[in-house]
């Protein structure tokens, strides 16, 4: 809690005076400061994230902010379950593991969308993906399955079901999307872990990557992050989207959510999910 408050005080009291008492926070950070959970941030009594909801830009290279329809809540929802063949590539980090929630994870989030397009497991391949994105009209793309951010580039990527794909071969992907999509992917779910712990050569790692490729959203995590938790906030995340909740303040109440359940109100559970680039 200490660092908390001692963060709180160098970066907010300073302009307390000139916040109003709730709202959302919009932050272009420092690259020292990109892997820190502003919502963390403490006054002693309660966190930030209580009061405002916050999101991150990389300045002058996010499009502009826009509102999300209900109606246009259509989506490409990818995931991986069970150990695929992509695990035994020689760029990707030992002791994957099957992920078991993420098939009830992408019925969830089937549940409050408008319309879904489902690759899951054997489905979800690097072709299947880029083909998706070339031929049709999304506004979200949710991408539940394992990812790693390095230094290196070609070891900063997330897993299909055939293989690993690298964060420069993700750009390609939504810069192709967006030839296809006039507005390109509205909404960018990186439900995995670590996807938006960035360096100073790669800000916010992937979820910074995707910004600067044209999705107007990102929502990433900062660490690994659990299971079933995580579960449990992105299906409140895309409930509060679906009764047309700004993008930042549907997760800011999709976290007070989860910290208010006992047995996930420790930071570790909550605060690693944060929203870059467009805040409506």
């Amino acid at each position: 809690m200490s660092p908390s408050q001692s963060f709180y005080d160098l970066l907010i009291v300073p302009i307390k005076a000139y916040l109003p008492p709730s709202g959302t926070l919009v932050f272009t950070l420092y690259t020292s400061f990109q892997s820190l959970p502003i919502g963390l941030l403490h006054d002693g009594k309660d966190y930030l994230i209580k009061r405002y909801s916050i999101a991150q830009t990389l300045g002058s290279r996010i499009r502009p902010p826009k509102f999300l329809p209900k109606k246009q809540l259509t989506a490409l929802i990818a995931g991986l379950s069970k150990i695929s063949p992509s695990f035994k590539a020689l760029n990707a980090p030992e002791g994957l593991k099957a992920l078991l929630r993420v098939k009830q994870e992408v019925e969830d989030v089937k549940k409050q969308t408008t319309s879904s397009t489902v690759l899951l497991n054997e489905k979800f391949t690097s072709q299947a993906l880029e083909q998706q994105l070339s031929k049709n009209d999304f506004s979200i793309l949710h991408l539940t399955t394992h990812a790693q951010f390095s230094f290196d580039a070609q070891r900063t990527m997330f897993f299909t079901w055939n293989k690993p794909i690298t964060v420069l071969e993700f750009d390609n992907l939504l810069k192709l999307n967006t030839q296809t999509n006039e507005d390109g992917i509205e909404l960018l779910v990186l439900s995995a872990c670590q996807t938006a712990k960035g360096n100073k050569r790669s800000a916010l790692g992937i979820a910074g990557v995707a910004a600067q490729a044209g999705a107007r959203s990102t929502v990433a995590t900062l660490w690994k992050v659990d299971a079933d938790s995580t579960a449990l906030l992105i299906e409140e995340f895309y409930r509060n989207l679906k009764s047309g909740t700004p993008k930042a303040e549907a997760l800011r109440q999709a976290q007070l959510n989860l910290m208010s359940n006992s047995k996930y109100s420790h930071p570790y559970f909550w605060a690693s999910f944060l929203l870059v680039g467009g805040w409506l």
